[in-house]
């Protein structure tokens, strides 16, 4: 299946729906013949974006997707793969560490780098985000071990994560190479990126925006919002699809060029990823479930 790809650097471009593997690790089965068939799951929707990040499953995540392209190599042309750095958590290989903290230095982003190599079995990663801001970052140490990762070929964009328009601009302002990226929480239960400001200037910039828990972790259908779900509930009956793709839908809708980061183990679920682009949002439509998510009509 063919599906739209975003460039975001000189000959690199992600799917429009990008496949989250944070908890890939946390899956009964791991081997790598359930995590090919994930994988082939996501490349028969044209879903070629793989997201991780050096700290999921307790730093062991990505070994597990590099136990599947060890065992498949051919794989690893096929997709796009994503990952992050800079959150120090005291579990695998950071285990002594007596706090969790951030280290965005220019040493430990390349000492994760390498990790991060080793364990996904590649010679390179496509795209490196920085996870958290650093209240620590000295934006020039950061900024230049980031462009020698991209110099080095190791990587070939940077970007960010649950970053701040602030933020951004101070990182980007000790840089050679773009930021290409802001991964941020965007759902219809965290959508105040829209009007924050966080989102306009992404747009602004040429930045993509990213979405991480785009169906803010399955709490969108467990009644917190009952308006939100009626909402849902009935223009799902109308246009004769799933809530899950309706809300994904309402993301892929607006005109920021937003990428889902879709997360599940369950490959019936894989299978319906691109099942949002099959549905129509009229304006109309995208401001009643807006509506519905703020609690009140527009000012």
């Amino acid at each position: 299946m063919d599906m739209e790809r975003i460039p975001i650097a000189d000959g690199l471009a992600l799917s429009r729906i990008a496949y989250g593997m944070w908890r890939i690790a946390d899956d009964a089965d791991t081997s790598p013949a359930h995590v090919q068939a994930k994988i082939e799951a996501c490349l028969e929707q044209g879903v070629t974006t793989l997201d991780q990040a050096d700290i999921y499953g307790d730093y062991t995540a990505e070994a597990v997707l590099g136990a599947a392209l060890k065992a498949a190599p051919s794989l690893r042309d096929r997709v796009e793969i994503v990952t992050k750095c800079g959150i120090v958590a005291p579990a695998g290989r950071h285990k002594a560490a007596r706090v969790k903290h951030y280290d965005t230095s220019a040493a430990h982003i390349a000492t994760s780098v390498e990790h991060s190599l080793r364990d996904m079995a590649t010679d390179h990663i496509d795209l490196l985000l920085i996870h958290r801001p650093d209240p620590m970052m000295d934006a020039f140490d950061t900024g230049r071990g980031l462009d020698q990762l991209v110099d080095s070929g190791k990587v070939r964009a940077v970007g960010v994560s649950n970053f701040r328009p602030h933020d951004v601009e101070l990182l980007q302002s000790c840089m050679t190479h773009p930021l290409c990226t802001n991964q941020i929480e965007l759902s219809l239960a965290a959508h105040e990126p829209f009007g924050n400001g966080d989102l306009a200037y992404l747009q602004r910039e040429g930045m993509l925006p990213m979405a991480w828990s785009p169906l803010a972790g399955g709490a969108l259908f467990a009644g917190v919002r009952p308006a939100l779900i009626e909402a849902l509930r009935d223009m799902a009956a109308e246009k004769d699809c799933e809530l899950s793709a309706l809300a994904v839908a309402w993301l892929l809708a607006h005109p920021a060029g937003i990428l889902p980061v879709m997360g599940t183990n369950t490959l019936d679920r894989i299978r319906q990823f691109s099942d949002a682009l099959k549905i129509e949002m009229s304006r109309e439509d995208w401001f009643l479930l807006y509506t519905a998510a703020l609690g009140h009509e527009v000012p």
